[in-house]
């Protein structure tokens, strides 16, 4: 049965509405002690359980008029962590909108085959380089040529490695304005209206761009090969399996444009700063077994319910934890870091300027995620929260998501 670490909330042997912390709090000492973990995983799955609850302490708040108090517990801001991305995408995207154009963009996929990934899997920093490096030379080389666009363009690559069911699936998003500057950076060479470049021209030079760095990083013996893929460590085998790579049509699948620059913040929303499962998918566990929704796209996008015993789900969910300080979302060309300020200056002057909203607040992140007016007393609707007080970390004592009485913190106010 799943119990939560709150005496005031008991939970069924049927549980609708399970976050991730819950599972993890739940199982995850469990499966610590049966599967050996890397300890970058063990470390998300201690932040996942600690978030937002007593053990990472917390502050007091209390209603100027009314007195009422409510805690908010801090957040453990672990980029895997489904409580912690809602606030920081939209940060993210609010930077983003002051770098829009007024044109339209593409949304562009590159992906490897299926063949690669337990390799992938025990590569993960390795693999996952080329798969930038591969496809970001792919789309400005293959730009550069007047027989295609003859332009300097600028794109925001964002690393994915999952599929619906949770399975490794690792594949680059790159969201594209649809033209760029010429080489004189006297004029913008618009792309066509609703096509950028061929997807079989990007796929193979794609796939010959990543096999290349794929043999060279296996000639340096930079590959790591255990267990089932342990025959890959020998020149033969691998070749084979190269070769193989060859013959096949790699997919790069490229989406019509988005019609108006504001589209664009609202379809990289539904990527950037995303973990592989959040809540809303779960519809309930039972049995040690959890359910959740999930999208069937080679059975014409049906949607299903999966069923996976606990254990299978806290596996592949942890497939998809990245090596730590690895960079999963990158900028290119015309919209790298170096480049952006003298670039859009210059793509501003040469489309026309495009009103931008101002930088949000705060407040005004707060009140969009939650319809909830930032400081203001949820009781009395009238006065004023006001931080009165700082909730210690309870370093040993396990964590807690909710009380209805405020714990012994320290005043300073």
């Amino acid at each position: 049965m799943l119990m939560t670490n709150d005496p005031d909330h008991p939970v069924s042997t049927c549980r609708e509405g399970c976050d991730i912390g819950d599972i993890f709090r739940q199982y995850g000492p469990a499966y610590r002690k049966i599967h050996q973990i890397p300890y970058r995983m063990v470390k998300v799955m201690r932040a996942i359980e600690r978030c937002k609850t007593a053990s990472l302490g917390g502050h007091v708040f209390e209603c100027d008029q009314c007195g009422h108090q409510q805690i908010a517990y801090n957040s453990c801001r672990n980029r895997h962590c489904p409580q912690c991305q809602a606030a920081a995408r939209e940060k993210w995207l609010d930077n983003r909108r002051q770098e829009l154009l007024p044109v339209k963009y593409f949304h562009i996929v590159f992906t490897i085959p299926d063949s690669l990934n337990p390799i992938a899997l025990q590569n993960q920093t390795e693999i996952y380089k080329m798969l930038f490096k591969a496809s970001s030379e792919t789309l400005l080389e293959l730009s550069l040529d007047p027989k295609h666009l003859g332009a300097k363009i600028g794109f925001i690559a964002l690393l994915h490695t999952w599929g619906q069911n949770l399975l490794d699936h690792p594949h680059i998003h790159m969201i594209v304005p649809a033209g760029g500057l010429s080489y004189d950076d006297r004029k913008w060479i618009a792309s066509k209206k609703n096509f950028f470049i061929h997807v079989k021209v990007l796929s193979r030079m794609f796939r010959g761009k990543f096999l290349d760095y794929l043999q060279s990083k296996h000639d340096q013996n930079g590959l790591s090969f255990n267990g089932k893929i342990e025959c890959f460590r020998t020149n033969s085998r691998f070749k084979e399996l190269v070769d193989s790579l060859y013959r096949k049509e790699w997919v790069v699948y490229s989406k019509p444009s988005f019609k108006h620059p504001e589209a664009v913040l609202n379809y990289l929303g539904r990527y950037t700063h995303r973990v592989a499962i959040t809540k809303h998918r779960i519809t309930h566990i039972e049995n040690d077994r959890i359910y959740f929704r999930w999208k069937d796209y080679r059975n014409e996008n049906k949607n299903k319910i999966m069923s996976l015993d606990i254990f299978e789900f806290i596996r592949r969910f942890l497939l998809h934890v990245l090596p730590e300080k690895f960079v999963k979302i990158r900028h290119y060309g015309f919209l790298s870091n170096r480049n952006k300020a003298r670039s859009l200056q210059r793509c501003r002057k040469l489309l026309g300027k495009l009103k931008i909203k101002t930088i949000k607040t705060l407040e005004d992140l707060i009140f969009e995620l939650s319809g909830l007016k930032y400081h203001l007393c949820p009781v009395c609707a009238r006065g004023q929260m006001i931080e009165v007080g700082i909730l210690e970390p309870v370093s040993h004592a396990p964590p807690y998501r909710y009380s209805s009485t405020c714990p012994a913190f320290v005043r300073n106010r």
